[in-house]
């Protein structure tokens, strides 16, 4: 045979040297949930190692995310039943949760990314990322408090806001909002291909933002359509998003690939809380070398494609990384 390919993986040194993809630090943001009041670290069942930070307790998150140079994270807050209404107004409070962490943030660490989630259903007493009118979720009623609440964040000091709601037209709304209110250097990061999948479970419950009624299937886009991601793709291209997610990861990694084909835009991917959650589950039942597994999905993400990784396994991942640098 004169073409033998386990020649080139014949020992490490030379299974390094011909390796496609790598993965870093680098490559990941990650995502933080966030509550009310002080020394608050709650863990959250279904997300084993993961909490609901209160500010100053997410203070001391970030300054590991950024000695372990991950870039930075994404805010996800779970708000008191009581501020929560069909109109989900507490979405443009400017002193709400979100705009006082984001400050908070960039005080203490101004060099770490900080991305806003853009959707109301954390905020909403229907649990839907829209209005909801007569069992309707309003598109265009939707979007234009989105572009408030974008404005809202990046008068905090957000860096990019991105908007998870899959409404038709709020990315082009949004950056309108955002060029008019002077913040032409904060960017917007959409969720172009938001499916509406099962793998939400876990962050639903963290967050108590499930629907109260129906599901979210009119807005969130089937699962069984690829073509359908091209046409949200060149949507938010035109609209001047910054950069594009694929959500879920690991279930779509035939979508992130095609989004890498199709734009030259950065490509984001969420390794979602029932990603998370399944590794975590089985490798506490010991069925599984859990952090081999952790490192297979999550390179599997980066080699379809996907330049960002928002995981839940970011942090241990570096922690994991530093220690085999030594």
């Amino acid at each position: 045979m004169l073409s033998r390919p386990r020649r080139n993986r014949k020992n490490s040194a030379t299974r390094n040297l011909v390796r496609e993809t790598t993965l870093s630090p680098h490559d990941f943001i990650y995502p933080v949930f966030i509550v009310e009041g002080k020394k608050q670290k709650q863990p959250i069942s279904a997300l084993p190692g993961q909490f609901r930070y209160s500010i100053d307790e997410l203070l001391v998150v970030c300054e590991e995310v950024q000695k372990l140079h991950i870039p930075g994270i994404v805010l996800f807050p779970k708000i008191d039943d009581s501020l929560k209404n069909s109109r989900a107004t507490e979405a443009l409070n400017k002193n709400g949760l979100v705009p006082r962490t984001i400050r908070e943030v960039k005080k203490h660490f101004p060099d770490l990314v900080v991305f806003t989630d853009i959707a109301l259903d954390p905020f909403s007493s229907d649990g839907h990322d829209g209005l909801v009118k007569d069992g309707e979720i309003l598109n265009d009623e939707t979007v234009e408090i989105l572009a408030k609440m974008s404005v809202v964040h990046a008068e905090a000091g957000a860096d990019f806001v991105a908007p998870s709601d899959m409404m038709d037209g709020r990315v082009r709304n949004i950056r309108q909002s955002l060029d008019a209110n002077q913040f032409k250097n904060v960017g917007i990061l959409s969720y172009t291909a938001k499916y509406a999948s099962s793998f939400y479970g876990p962050f639903r419950s963290a967050l108590d933002s499930a629907p109260r009624a129906g599901d979210k299937k009119s807005y969130q886009m089937d699962p069984a359509n690829s073509r359908e991601a091209l046409r949200e793709l060149k949507h938010d291209i035109a609209e001047g998003a910054d950069m594009v997610m694929v959500k879920p990861a690991l279930p779509y990694l035939d979508i992130i690939r095609l989004f890498k084909q199709h734009s030259s835009l950065p490509i984001a991917a969420y390794n979602v809380s029932g990603e998370y959650a399944m590794i975590k589950a089985a490798g506490e039942k010991g069925w599984i070398n859990e952090a081999a597994v952790r490192d297979e999905a999550l390179l599997s993400i980066k080699r379809a494609g996907a330049d960002i990784i928002f995981s839940y396994f970011a942090l241990e991942y570096a922690r994991d990384y530093r220690k085999n640098l030594k």
